[in-house]
């Protein structure tokens, strides 16, 4: 079996991205596209009417991961200003008679706040680490919970203290960790360390539902006969007995004669006579 290459992975982002527009883009997917894309996804949707009636909607969706500015003023002033601080600068067209001019930055994720569960699963355990490197100072449970949940949604994590010159001992966890594909970051604390190890979470299939009919399906004709009320074909069917069959014979079979207790009682005593 072929073994997907880094290259591979690149060229399928890209076809993806070729093949996103912006009715497709969601407030995850953003996150995998450039400011070059937003410009040409919103200039090949500007004849859709249902772009155009939605416009805020499409607009909220970009703003999830890109910073969006309307140039106004002197346009090659603002221009410059606007590349200078790292943003893309083009006319979009909101409607038939309106067009601006867009400044568009994506979002950087610098501190641990800047972390959601929309772009958790868009960076890699390398830029978590400096991320948390720039962030860090009590170790792991100084995040809040909330933060927590958020990084563990896309990474494997696990802690570890240990006194400096313990960490790094031959065979330890920290070794076999790292061989394991984890990133570290390491927190001093005195005279001891807490390691935090951080990896990529395969992102687990959504199971399917299958539902499997006994029925052939192109069988039209086909029905349920309710047999809710019929009784089982062990069960006899017991019919009332007619009168014109009862005699003398069976008579006594068919129904229950009770007897007098006095009788019975006058009974016993002639046999006690004798």
């Amino acid at each position: 079996m072929q073994t997907e290459t880094k290259t591979d992975t690149q060229n399928m982002a890209k076809r993806d991205e070729k093949t996103m527009s912006i009715k497709t883009l969601t407030k995850s997917s953003a996150w995998d596209v450039q400011e070059n894309d937003i410009f040409r996804m919103w200039e090949g949707a500007e004849k859709d009417p249902e772009v155009k009636e939605n416009i805020r909607h499409y607009v909220d969706i970009i703003r999830n991961a890109f910073m969006i500015e309307e140039v106004k003023g002197d346009q090659n002033i603002e221009r410059k200003k606007y590349e200078k601080m790292g943003y893309k600068v083009a006319e979009v067209k909101l409607d038939d008679n309106q067009r601006i001019t867009w400044a568009i930055k994506k979002r950087p994720i610098m501190r641990v706040t800047d972390l959601t569960y929309e772009n958790i699963r868009h960076i890699t355990a390398a830029k978590l680490i400096e991320v948390l490197d720039r962030n860090f100072g009590g170790g792991w449970e100084s995040l809040s919970q909330s933060i927590r949940d958020i990084i563990e949604s896309g990474f494997d994590i696990s802690t570890t203290t240990l006194p400096k010159e313990r960490l790094h001992k031959k065979g330890g966890m920290y070794e076999k960790k790292v061989n394991d594909g984890f990133e570290v970051l390491e927190v001093p604390k005195g005279t001891w360390v807490e390691a935090i190890f951080a990896k990529i979470k395969p992102e687990a299939e959504k199971p399917r539902l299958k539902l499997e009919s006994k029925i052939d399906e192109e069988d039209e004709d086909y029905e349920i006969e309710d047999t809710y009320n019929r009784p089982d074909e062990d069960d006899e069917e017991i019919d009332d007995p007619n009168d014109d069959q009862i005699t003398e014979e069976n008579y006594s079979t068919m129904m229950e004669i009770e007897t007098d207790p006095d009788e019975e009682a006058e009974e016993m005593s002639v046999y006690g006579d004798d």
